[in-house]
């Protein structure tokens, strides 16, 4: 996409600053710019190196994303070693279920803030080095609160990079928002299926220790720094990256006088709590994030309680996440075709709530079934994400609508895994459990219909 807006650009006549057509010989690429001249022979350099970093930055969001979720999933498929192993009360173990949304709430509303500063691409780059970091240490820091602090560490690293990913695929590609978001999401659910369902065989082949059953999750974190090293360097996006109205404002006359065009005046920060919609979405991610959660940390045991065997249960918790990758790719590109999002959220419920009917009546005859089901429920992640691009005009916006829908989601979901525990823990079945996951399907398909109706945050936060 930028190597091909880079070759439009060069094809633009530009004009003198009389309205007079340039010689044929400057035409290629002529931008005055403060008195600086391109010359054409820096044309084919510029879409060289546009479309190189096209394409680091596609493998960059790809590793990026493939590593914010290993980093949960790892850990609770070794947990009961962990808690062996540090000695941990079960309370404290339970409350690890309701940190990583804490995490996100807390560290994901500085993202915007720290990339107005140091610039996107950075701030993802220092995140992956967090997220190695954390990783690395957490087995051998020795102590629960040496372990809770490093996976703090890791998790601060994913709460910036999950809030920045739809800034930099709306900054770098505008008009490919849906395919983009749906690129990410599905490599974020093939690295969350990955984890959960690898950590323990890697772990019995290092000889069965959990300590580098999880250290050696610092290994993917570690290979994603290096394509966003470049991006560390340039922060501002290349021309050709920008999007349309700023590549013809590029091209476009300048001022009389030989000055460059004026610089736009900075908009000031939205006032997002404003904007109905913005709530609207934040709702829907933190409704949406409890589901995930709870399926993450409950769903294989309210399986094995249900007579299904320890093995055919983490197959069943291993098929609803592999749901994702597919859906992922597909969900974005088609909601982005909608004006409306509405019927997608529509969907989505209905078949979280068939899952949770299924799971409550026969949870072992239909059991396959049900993972299905509820597998395509958990996809509402990525239409949350794609809605977070269209629901917003700018970079700018989609930053504030991004950190503020994550975080007052993210805190919105840390209840959800512990109410389950202990509505579980004192009814001694899963009946409560089900009926709560159900009835809180039914407000996120309310709210899911309100976020996607076709409008922008900003309108609404002017008004």
């Amino acid at each position: 996409m930028m190597g091909l807006m880079a070759s439009d650009e060069t094809r633009t006549e530009t004009r003198t600053e009389t309205g007079a057509q340039a010689p044929a010989e400057t035409r290629t690429h002529a931008r005055v710019d403060g008195g600086a001249r391109e010359t054409s022979a820096e044309a084919p350099a510029a879409r060289a190196w546009t479309t190189w970093t096209t394409r680091l930055l596609i493998v960059g969001i790809v590793l990026a994303a493939m590593n914010l979720r290993p980093a949960i999933t790892s850990l609770g498929a070794l947990l009961e070693e962990v808690r062996d192993g540090l000695g941990m009360s079960g309370s404290v173990a339970g409350l690890l279920t309701s940190v990583p949304p804490l995490c996100f709430a807390v560290f994901g509303v500085t993202a915007p803030r720290l990339a107005r500063r140091f610039g996107p691409g950075a701030v993802v780059c220092a995140g992956m080095v967090a997220i190695t970091a954390g990783l690395l240490i957490r087995p051998y820091v020795g102590g629960t609160g040496g372990f809770l602090a490093a996976t703090a560490l890791a998790l601060m690293g994913i709460a910036v990079s999950n809030v920045l990913m739809p800034v930099i695929v709306k900054r770098y590609f505008p008009d490919r928002v849906g395919s983009m978001t749906g690129l990410y999401s599905m490599a974020l659910a093939f690295g969350t299926s990955v984890a959960a369902a690898a950590t323990v065989p890697v772990t019995n082949a290092l000889g069965g220790h959990w300590q580098p059953g999880l250290a050696v999750w610092a290994v993917l974190p570690a290979l994603a720094v290096l394509p966003w090293i470049p991006f560390v360097r340039n922060r501002k996006a290349p021309t050709s990256a920008a999007p349309a109205s700023t590549a013809q404002a590029a091209t476009s006359p300048r001022p009389e006088g030989g000055q460059g065009a004026e610089k736009p005046a900075e908009q000031p920060p939205l006032r997002i709590t404003r904007s109905r919609t913005a709530w609207a979405l934040a709702v829907f991610f933190g409704l949406q994030a409890t589901a995930a959660y709870i399926t993450m940390g409950w769903m294989a045991q309210i399986f094995r309680d249900s007579g299904v065997s320890a093995g055919t249960a983490g197959l069943l918790l291993a098929v609803i996440m592999v749901m994702g990758v597919p859906l992922a790719f597909v969900i974005p590109r088609v909601a982005t075709r909608l004006p409306h999002q509405g019927p997608i959220v529509l969907v989505l419920g209905v078949c979280g709530l068939a899952g949770y009917a299924g799971l409550y009546f026969a949870p072992v005859g239909g059991a396959w079934a049900w993972a299905l089901l509820l597998g395509v429920s958990n996809c509402a992640f990525p239409l949350a994400l794609t809605m977070v691009g269209m629901r917003a005009r700018t970079g700018a916006g989609v930053a504030q609508l991004s950190a503020f829908a994550q975080s007052t989601g993210y805190l919105i979901s840390i209840p959800g895994p512990l109410l389950v525990g202990v509505l579980y823990q004192h009814s001694g079945g899963w009946g409560l459990p089900i009926a709560l996951m159900s009835a809180l399907m039914v407000p996120q398909i309310v709210v899911g219909v309100l976020a996607g109706r076709d409008r922008t945050v900003e309108d609404e936060a002017a008004r």
